[in-house]
């Protein structure tokens, strides 16, 4: 897990905030299944993540980072998620 953090850190992180904005979160299991990593990203729409998504993965620099990951990666899984407006929760809006 601390050569995946750091390789992420120092090559793909940049490159997220560039074309993806901060992350809503950035997790790492801590009981439960070890060695497992969840980050959220917020976009406005299927076309917004889809465009952000295009452009990150035509930077030039993105290959090295998938070079330097991919021996740590053993699985990956990706998901859409909506937020879920609660009025109990008053102004939350899921990011």
């Amino acid at each position: 897990m601390p050569e995946f953090l750091d390789v992420f850190d120092r090559l793909a992180m940049p490159i997220q905030l560039k074309y993806l904005g901060a992350p809503v979160g950035f997790f790492v299991s801590d009981i439960g299944a070890l060695n497992q990593v969840v980050h959220l990203w917020a976009y406005e729409s299927i076309a917004d993540y889809d465009q952000r998504r295009t452009a990150r993965d035509a930077d030039p620099d993105w290959p090295a980072y998938l070079q330097a990951s991919a021996h740590l990666i053993v699985a990956q899984e990706n998901r859409i998620v909506r937020a879920v407006q609660f009025r109990s929760l008053g102004h939350l809006d899921g990011r």
